[in-house]
């Protein structure tokens, strides 16, 4: 039985939590942690987890408890110290995004992980999910020809009191805003689709949050060798319409499984209908899929749980949470100063250090209020949990992201 602690039991941490209790023959959560203990008791009293002890520090939980994996759902300034203790004390980590706020603390854990023996795995829940998985099936099918654009809309709205919590809006602290926070996992999505940019520019802005330092909308474009991906990292979008859409030579294919092939007429204009066969084609990779067993943060739980079981390495580690922290100060980089940034960024580079942000980013307004926490609840598009007509509630299978959408905890 694989003894589980969750630090940090902030909104997120029910997402982990759940998915824990989701394979009860296989692991058990022993202990929460939280700088604010009643807010750990009352999450266990919410998950009925009368056997967990609550500790307020990470050391004291790795001074007075044996564990084998930890969950750490607490805010990114934190994720490098914390990830860093507990794999020197030889636990393994599931740690949320972002991985870290700085290439070099991505470095550091990697470097931990390395001397202990323990594996880190960053959360990407998304690769999760029957919609991401059909649209890389398609991709890999070849069906689709060459890629040659690629749209990403990581749309999501926020009113002013979601950056009244202490630590949001601030450079320091949420080491940067929706792109970082929010997008995170659309950019790992899209490196897990493409791989990585030769090249990016940027424009960053805050539009409509006076009480946060940070961007509250970018937009980025990427260059790949024959090929563009754009790039929206977005709390300032009415409705949160969320998409990923591929175009390939041959045919586009969007994540909520629309799929078009056009074919030529002779003067290059397309044909009415276009490539019908193909078209069907493609729409049979998703229908003839078996679908995933466990999906979202359940999907991940369980790999872990099997990297653990079987002594293997879990499917997302943390290269894959430093590649995405890389493009994302790339895009930092680019829109800070005004050009286009080539990849990768070089340990001599100034945005690989930790602090370059608070440095060198914009402070488009000042943060005025500051508090320890807010009430209502999380909404999320695309959530069946989601009540209809609730803010944030929508009709359609568009999410990118789950109810577990970490930037919320």
């Amino acid at each position: 039985m694989i003894k589980v602690a969750v630090i940090g039991t902030g909104n997120i941490a029910l997402s982990h939590l759940r998915a824990y209790l989701a394979f009860p023959r296989r692991c058990t959560v022993v202990a929460l942690v939280d700088v604010l203990p009643e807010r750990a008791e009352a999450c266990r009293r919410e998950l009925g987890l009368d056997q967990a002890s609550v500790y307020r520090s990470h050391q004291d939980l790795l001074t007075r408890e044996q564990v084998d994996l930890v969950s750490i759902c607490t805010p990114p300034s934190t994720h490098e110290e914390v990830s860093v203790a507990c794999l020197h004390a030889g636990v393994n980590v599931l740690c949320e995004k972002p991985m870290a706020p700085s290439l070099a603390a991505c470095d550091a854990i990697l470097s931990a992980e390395e001397r202990s023996g323990a594996f880190f795995s960053s959360v990407a829940q998304n690769r999760f999910r029957d919609d991401v998985v059909g649209l890389k099936a398609a991709l890999d099918s070849g069906l689709m020809g060459p890629v040659t654009h690629v749209q990403v809309d990581s749309a999501w709205w926020r009113g002013l009191s979601y950056y009244d919590l202490s630590w949001r809006g601030t450079w320091a602290q949420e080491g940067g805003g929706c792109t970082l926070n929010h997008a995170v996992h659309h950019v790992d999505l899209l490196l897990w689709l493409l791989g990585a940019p030769e090249a990016v520019t940027a424009v960053l802005t805050n539009a409509a949050h006076e009480n946060s330092e940070v961007e509250d909308l970018s937009v980025a474009v990427l260059a790949y060798r024959r090929a563009l991906a754009t790039l929206t990292s977005s709390v300032v979008s009415h409705g949160e319409h969320q998409r990923i859409v591929v175009h390939g030579r041959n045919a586009s294919v969007s994540l909520d499984g629309e799929v078009i092939a056009e074919i030529a007429q002779p003067n290059g204009f397309p044909v009415p209908g276009g490539d019908v066969a193909l078209a069907q084609d493609l729409r049979a990779l998703a229908t003839s899929r078996e679908p995933l067993a466990h999906t979202g943060h359940e999907g991940q739980v369980d790999d872990v749980l099997t990297a653990l079981e079987t002594r293997r390495r879990p499917s997302i580690d943390g290269h894959d949470g430093r590649r995405t922290i890389e493009l994302i100060s790339a895009i930092y980089q680019a829109g800070i100063e005004r050009r286009t940034v080539d990849l990768p960024l070089a340990g001599v580079d100034p945005y690989y250090r930790p602090g370059i942000l608070t440095e060198r980013a914009p402070r488009f307004f000042e943060k005025s209020t500051s508090v320890a926490s807010t009430s209502g609840t999380i909404t999320v598009p695309g959530d069946p949990r989601t009540p209809a007509g609730a803010p944030g509630a929508t009709a359609g299978p568009t999410a990118v992201l789950t109810r577990s959408q970490a930037a919320d905890r």
